[in-house]
């Protein structure tokens, strides 16, 4: 039996979600229905189960609002919202799916709101003060570690986790440094492995690699590579970071160049090696890979559009989009496979 494939598409300024379902077969993005969620939508994620997607509003009152799946429409029913402590850049779920970590960008903080057994974010349990401009959060796969960046402070700010109570505790080291200064680490992720860490920096475009031992929770610096063109002289302004579900591949996005790098992912040693750069929409924030690899969503901020971009198998390089409308301000891909 086919899967049906949903996309879902964080749209700020409309206050708006695009639902659409992804056609591989005639390699297309079909419209399904436009979900209103009165505030300035951004960040998202999906549980495990795949039954709820929770939406972060970055507009006054800050919230996150809880959304229940309809596997068969793709159709989202709003079950729930509850209040964060500030503008969220960043939501994800621990390993239970029982806490929702935050940072905030402006707030210069990361926070843990428990969730509920019907799977509704409820309140704020925990506010940590960050270095300057906290942007991701993430736990490792085995939810006892949890890292955060710092944009400002150019670190990641490294955590344990206690899922019995949801508290955050400094973990020893505290903080893994990001050199040189001033490059703004933005986004990370690890390797289905957990052997490497890769970061996207905001401010020249640097993607750095660590190894990681899973054990401490701890990095070390191993590589640093880049999504900046050649020949580019603008001003860096990179966003987003994925990886190939193969961990073949690793995409970076370029917002002011509106361009796509691709990287080959060297298994033995997690090194990466520039394919090259596609187009995609202007100032593409958001992106992601579909469970096949085969597909790239791409959202531009400043077109008011999404890309599909189909990947070549072999070289990992997705082809030129096809563009469509989403709302004002997309920013934001989560694709959820449905049986």
């Amino acid at each position: 039996m086919m899967s049906t494939t949903w996309v879902y598409i964080a749209n700020a300024d409309s206050q708006d979600i695009s639902v659409m379902q992804l056609d591989r077969a005639s390699s297309s993005l079909l419209p399904v229905v436009t979900v209103p969620v009165g505030g300035a939508a951004m960040p998202m994620v999906v549980s495990k189960d795949k039954k709820f997607l929770y939406v972060a509003l970055r507009s006054q009152p800050f919230r996150v609002v809880t959304f229940g799946i309809d596997g068969a429409t793709g159709g989202l029913k709003k079950l729930g919202e509850s209040a964060l402590a500030d503008s969220m850049a960043n939501i994800d779920l621990d390993a239970s799916g029982k806490w929702l970590f935050a940072a905030s960008y402006g707030g210069h903080k990361i926070t843990v709101n428990n969730i509920g057994n019907d799977g509704v974010v409820g309140a704020v349990q925990q506010v940590v003060r960050t270095a300057p401009n906290a942007h991701a959060i993430h736990a490792d796969a085995s939810g006892r570690y949890v890292f955060a960046t710092s944009l400002g402070g150019d670190n990641l700010s490294s955590w344990t986790f206690d899922p019995a109570t949801g508290v955050l505790s400094a973990n020893d080291p505290a903080l893994v440094h990001v050199t040189p200064a001033k490059t703004g680490p933005r986004h990370f992720l690890w390797d289905k492995a957990q052997k490497y860490v890769y970061l996207i920096n905001e401010l020249d475009g640097g993607v750095d690699v660590f190894s990681y031992d899973a054990a401490k929770g701890a990095m070390s610096h191993v590589q640093r590579s880049t999504v900046v063109p050649p020949g580019f002289a603008g001003k860096v302004w990179a966003a987003d970071l994925q990886m190939a579900p193969s961990g073949k591949f690793l995409y970076g996005s370029e917002r002011t160049s509106s361009t796509l790098t691709t990287f080959k992912i060297d298994a033995a040693t997690g090194r990466l090696q520039v394919v090259g750069q596609t187009p995609t929409e202007k100032t593409p924030r958001g992106f992601a890979v579909d469970s096949t690899g085969r597909f790239l969503i791409a959202t531009g901020q400043d077109s008011h559009g999404v890309s599909l971009h189909t990947i070549d198998a072999t070289t990992g390089m997705p082809g030129a989009g096809k563009s469509q409308p989403a709302g004002k301000n997309p920013n934001w891909v989560e694709i959820v496979d449905m049986p």
